[in-house]
């Protein structure tokens, strides 16, 4: 009876505690939606002078690689946000030029009528309604300035990142000079808890931040400015870490020398389709700021009511705003390496999106003993594809939480960066080699590439031996990559 009594009271107080960390949303019921233009005529811009809104890195990666521009970089024609923006009560949140949409923000649902009078949108969707209440926000936990003796690894390296990085084989690239530098990297999270202050990453090279989740001006921000990003979910600070820290005999990244944009567009107190126009707009930045490669540790499949849930014949690459735009990537010279998702034990259990892109690197996650791990999500593709593309360590891998301190982490979000770090460090020894190249040496290079499955994709990839194959002439490739 003690015992009972006991559980009761802790259950109780447990959801006392829960209760006393949410809050009543403030402003009132608010309402996005996502109108689809119809064009882009009367448009200032001109393909033939892309610097106007394009780096001139961005602008080289493209020529390097033999890509053109097409009408899906354009801007969104200024006169249409403008006369969007004049609808009385209606802001505007995001746009996208490559699907050339806006999201508009507002608090009365009979302005939607006004806005799809407007003879350039030809589709409006709701994205995102105001939730009742939302979490509290957690105090933001101190840093660790120092390790822990048990924190090291004597005489290695790595440290307890060693088994993560040898397993693919990616200690021969570093060994050979090939590091990261001069490959940039974007990371698409929802937070980067105490990545200014953490000393694994004293040494990384930032090259900026920047939020792209609307945040509610009522709602009161811990820090002014980009300093915020460094607050809230530390999910991103671990992606970040297994790539970018640098702690000798602690944790070596796989990609410790390579420059690194922190992009945040996943918004933490709601899971609504709006998230795919920030992920959208987080992936033109990047290619506008001359990214190389984006590690995406996120993916969707179960939208909060009101909205229409996701059904698997949805995963096409095609049918979600945010696949579709993740499809594009390649085509602007970009590498995605995507998150399979963690839904393998679920009723879902298939990939999420973006996941199901066309032309990208989507990884699942393996145990220590190289074999899949349960809850990483399978494929294929609703039009056939093979899914997951590839495999690596994620259950669990080592990593450094938001406190600065060793972690072990399970989920394909921790096996993705393992990835995607190496991948960087690949393309660094054939900077003139396509996208779409360097993704099919990855998969040529992978141990189960002869026989792919949906479970296991094209296996877990040897990045040595793609190394080795992208250093032969095209024409003396062997038929079936180097298996054979």
């Amino acid at each position: 009876m003690i015992r009972i009594f006991t559980l009761i009271i802790a259950l109780l107080w447990g959801l006392a505690g829960h209760a006393a960390t949410k809050k009543k949303y403030p402003g009132g019921k608010q309402y996005m939606y996502r109108l689809t233009l119809t064009d882009k005529h009367d448009s200032p811009y001109s393909l033939d002078h892309p610097t106007r809104w394009l780096s001139s890195k961005s602008v080289e990666r493209r020529q390097r690689q033999g890509l053109a521009l097409d009408s899906t970089d354009l801007p969104v024609t200024p006169r249409y946000l403008k006369a969007i923006g004049a609808v009385k009560g209606v802001s505007i949140v995001a746009q996208s030029r490559w699907n050339n949409t806006v999201v508009a923000r507002t608090a009365d649902t009979l302005t939607v009528q006004q806005l799809r009078l407007l003879p350039f949108v030809c589709k409006t969707e709701l994205v995102w309604v105001s939730p009742d209440s939302i979490e509290r926000e957690l105090p933001r936990w101190n840093v660790h300035d120092h390790y822990n003796p048990w924190d090291s690894v004597k005489n290695e390296r790595y440290g307890y990142g060693k088994d993560q990085i040898e397993d693919l084989n990616g200690d021969s690239l570093h060994a050979a000079s090939l590091r990261g530098k001069g490959m940039t990297i974007a990371i698409f999270d929802g937070g980067f808890q105490n990545v200014n202050r953490i000393p694994a990453f004293r040494h990384t090279h930032i090259a900026g931040t920047h939020d792209f989740v609307w945040h509610n001006p009522q709602i009161p921000q811990r820090d002014e400015g980009n300093d915020d990003i460094f607050n809230g979910a530390d999910h991103g600070t671990r992606v970040l870490s297994a790539m970018a820290a640098n702690s000798p005999k602690v944790l070596v990244g796989t990609a410790p020398e390579a420059r690194y944009w922190l992009l945040r567009c996943e918004d933490q107190t709601t899971e609504q389709p709006v998230e795919e126009d920030y992920w959208a707009m987080a992936a033109e930045f990047a290619d506008s700021a001359g990214v190389d490669v984006i590690n995406s540790s996120l993916g969707y499949n179960d939208y909060d009511e009101p909205h229409r849930q996701l059904l698997l014949n949805d995963l096409d690459g095609q049918s979600t705003l945010i696949s579709r735009t993740a499809s594009m990537l390649a085509g602007k010279g970009i590498i995605l390496v995507n998150s399979a998702g963690n839904t393998g034990m679920g009723p879902w259990k298939k990939i999420c999106v973006p996941a199901d892109a066309r032309e990208i690197l989507t990884v699942g996650a393996l145990n220590i003993h190289g074999t899949n791990a349960p809850f990483s999500s399978v494929g294929p593709s609703q039009d056939g594809r093979v899914k997951p593309d590839v495999m690596a360590i994620g259950s669990p891998a080592v990593l450094i939480s938001g406190r600065g301190s060793v972690v072990r982490d399970m989920g394909t979000s921790f096996s993705t960066p393992v990835v995607c770090g190496l991948v960087a460090c690949l393309w660094q020894a054939f900077p003139n080699k396509r996208a779409t190249d360097i993704i099919d040496l990855v998969r040529k290079a992978s141990d189960n590439y002869l026989t792919p499955n949906n479970i296991y994709g094209y296996g877990k990839p040897d990045f040595w031996l793609a190394y080795l194959i992208g250093k032969q002439p095209t024409q003396a490739l062997p038929k079936g990559g180097m298996s054979e």
